[in-house]
């Protein structure tokens, strides 16, 4: 009988390939990483700046797991390294086998669901550790050390900002120039003339077949004057096109769904994603539900495409099938392994709700929704378009109608919804009809709309700017650093923010930028596939940055603590401006020997549960607000607050209003 340690990342999925493998197999967790680097060396790096070696220590709460390892690897026929499959999977393994001192009998296993059939594979075809990928990994990690320790010291000297990253800063960069778009905007005044026919929308679009751009009130005075509710018909234009079925699901996309139909952070995606991959208890066996979800890949494996191909043809008819998606013609793909699915198509939402929590539940459904419309067959739409002229006046009604609806038989884009499919009336060529109403609409112009998390996350793959494994962290750490607050889904920069942001711009424009911070990660992409050594890499990178650091150290102004002018009631020392991840708010200078913070905002009046402390509003962990006793923890009273609509000035941007009042003007 063998002697096999498995040493995995996670404790969740133990039990399960335990089970799996089954005697002579011990399946342990190293629970992430054991070693980190040091905090020695120059500038307490934990790298020499010299030679670019680096320096780890081991994890303070790892050395008791790390002595039971040994022990068993020690005893331990084959030591098998299983942890996750990406870089820094692949990395803890290296640091694993490294400490462990096991390399004579050790192998590396990678497998990219948690099921039985996955898992017995991948002990089957055992390799070694890709060196290539540990060093990338390694090259990122001293990358961001650089930064995090040398630009994060500087910003909170001068400016007390709390951090800055490498990717962060330039997620940061991005929200702040929106930001100021949306500040330094003028909106300008417009009309459009609208009406409908039988649900119909009519627009007006021409006259005398030129383009009509309306700008004043006394344009659709005119207009009102000069036509009649007498409309003929002059053209019917129909147009068959196709939209193609959805790529499945990246770790990005994924997030964006989530952020976009169910409401969720990019944390809460994450988490939720990460127990679906780990595995749920189904009949007293625990099973995974989706595959890695770590991934930037569009590739399905040949197993699950045969399995959809039969199970569409069996559910919807062989007309449905459609192709195997191949690339996605993005910038820095590493295509490391397949692109999120479920790990099994028999497992429908409907039989996995007796298994699920509502919000698992509502992940698994979309991730299986698009798996498997990705494998359909596109839809055919009819377009249509009802062109009308009133003395020169040309207005038009545009819909559609589905004549093959392919993939739509189980999935609806974000951004194409069921609402475009409108079916026109029946009308003729030189009929005449009448509209049932029209009216002059007044509008005010827009600036670009503030980011969501997922058009920012979007934005940030589009430009080559992150990983996978990265976009959660990054919305996560800017929130809590007090950089961006998140309201009604849009992304607002705080005060905070700005400056961060404004003071990296001023000092390392070159460095915090889009391009350059692409053009990093397509080096460590060449180095993960053995075609770059990283020491020129580093060596280059802070070659360019430090420099600037001391620059920085000895122009950037430094900032004053912003005082209250009130003294702490429970010390005596002054109140100072701070900010946190929901906003700017008042605490003691003291912290944190006292962690006194001054209540602000808007008050409700006495506590009716205690009758000494106030009720405050306050946030929970989802953001959002609910009203509390100032006396908590001693007094634990709460109650729901409901949020005044258009606080943010964000809903309802399409409302046609002006600041008279009048909105719209009655033709018809």
């Amino acid at each position: 009988m063998s002697n096999t340690l498995v040493i995995m990342e996670s404790p969740t999925k133990t039990k399960a390939v335990q089970k799996y493998l089954g005697e002579g197999f011990i399946v342990l967790s190293s629970e992430g990483h054991i070693r980190n680097l040091a905090t020695t060396g120059d500038f307490g790096l934990g790298v020499d700046i010299n030679t670019f070696e680096p320096k780890y220590k081991m994890e303070r709460n790892k050395k008791e797991l790390v002595k039971q390892l040994k022990g068993l690897a020690k005893t331990a026929q084959l030591v098998v390294l299983a942890t996750d499959p990406d870089r820094e999977g692949e990395a803890i393994a290296y640091h694993l086998n490294e400490v462990l001192g096991c390399q004579e009998k050790s192998k590396r296993v990678r497998f990219n669901e948690i099921t039985k059939d996955a898992v017995l594979t991948a002990f089957e075809n055992q390799t070694e550790i890709d060196m290539n990928l540990v060093k990338s990994q390694e090259a990122r990690r001293i990358l961001d050390r650089f930064i995090g320790f040398r630009l994060s010291k500087l910003l909170q000297k001068k400016i007390r900002s709390k951090s800055a990253g490498r990717v962060q800063s330039v997620a940061l960069k991005l929200v702040v120039e929106r930001e100021k778009e949306w500040q330094s905007f003028i909106p300008e005044e417009y009309w459009t003339i609208e009406g409908t026919y039988k649900k119909a929308t009519v627009k007006l679009s021409k006259y005398n077949n030129q383009k009509l751009e309306l700008k004043t009130e006394a344009e659709i005075l005119k207009i009102k004057t000069e036509i009649t509710n007498q409309f003929i018909v002059t053209e019917i234009k129909e147009q068959e096109r196709q939209r193609k079925s959805p790529n499945p699901h990246t770790t990005s996309t994924m997030l964006q769904e989530a952020s976009s139909k169910l409401g969720f952070v990019s944390n809460k995606t994450s988490l939720i994603a990460q127990q679906l991959y780990e595995g749920i208890k189904v009949n007293d066996n625990i099973t995974g539900f989706i595959t890695y979800p770590r991934t930037d890949s569009i590739r399905l494996s040949d197993k699950f495409t045969q399995d959809a191909f039969d199970y569409i043809s069996i559910n919807y008819g062989k007309e449905y099938l459609g192709e195997v998606k191949t690339s996605a013609k993005k910038k820095n793909i590493q295509d490391a392994h397949e692109a999120i699915r479920p790990t099994d198509l028999t497992m429908t939402p409907e039989q996995a709700k007796d298994y699920l929590t509502r919000d698992q539940l509502r992940l698994y459904k979309i991730i299986y929704a698009r798996s498997l419309a990705s494998l359909m067959a596109s839809a055919k739409l009819i377009g249509k378009t009802i062109f009308l002229t009133n003395n020169a006046y040309e207005f038009k009604m545009t819909g559609s109608t589905v004549a093959f609806s392919g993939f739509l038989k189980c999935y609806v884009f974000d951004d194409e919804s069921d609402d475009e499919i409108i079916k026109l009336p029946n009308l003729k060529v030189d009929q005449t009809i009448e509209l049932d109403d029209l009216y002059g609409l007044r509008h005010f112009t827009k600036p670009p709309s503030r980011y969501s998390e997922a058009k920012l996350i979007k934005l940030l793959e589009e430009i080559g700017v992150g990983r996978p494994s990265t976009y959660a962290p990054i919305m996560r750490t800017l929130k809590e650093r007090g950089y961006i607050i998140v309201e009604n889904k849009s992304i607002k920069a705080t005060e905070k923010g700005i400056l961060t942001s404004d003071k990296l711009q001023e000092f390392f424009n070159d460095i915090i930028n889009e391009s350059y911070t692409s053009s990093i990660e397509e080096s460590l992409d060449v180095i993960s596939n053995g075609k770059l050594e990283p020491k020129p890499l580093l060596k280059e990178f802070w070659e360019r940055f430090e420099p600037r650091i001391e620059a920085a150290m000895e122009l950037m102004e430094e900032i004053p603590i912003e005082k209250a002018g009130i003294d702490c009631p429970n010390c005596g020392l002054d109140l100072v401006y701070r900010y946190g991840k929901y906003g700017k708010f008042i605490a003691c200078s003291g912290f944190p020997k006292c962690r006194y913070i001054h209540q602000t905002g808007p008050k409700f009046g006495q506590c009716p549960a205690c009758g000494t402390g106030e009720i405050i509003l306050k946030f929970n962990k989802r953001h959002q607000r609910f009203k509390a006793c100032t006396n908590y923890p001693n007094c634990e009273y709460t109650d729901s607050y409901q949020e005044p609509k258009n606080s943010s000035g964000e809903e309802d941007q399409n409302e046609e209003t002006d600041q008279n009042g009048l909105y719209r003007i009655k033709i018809i």
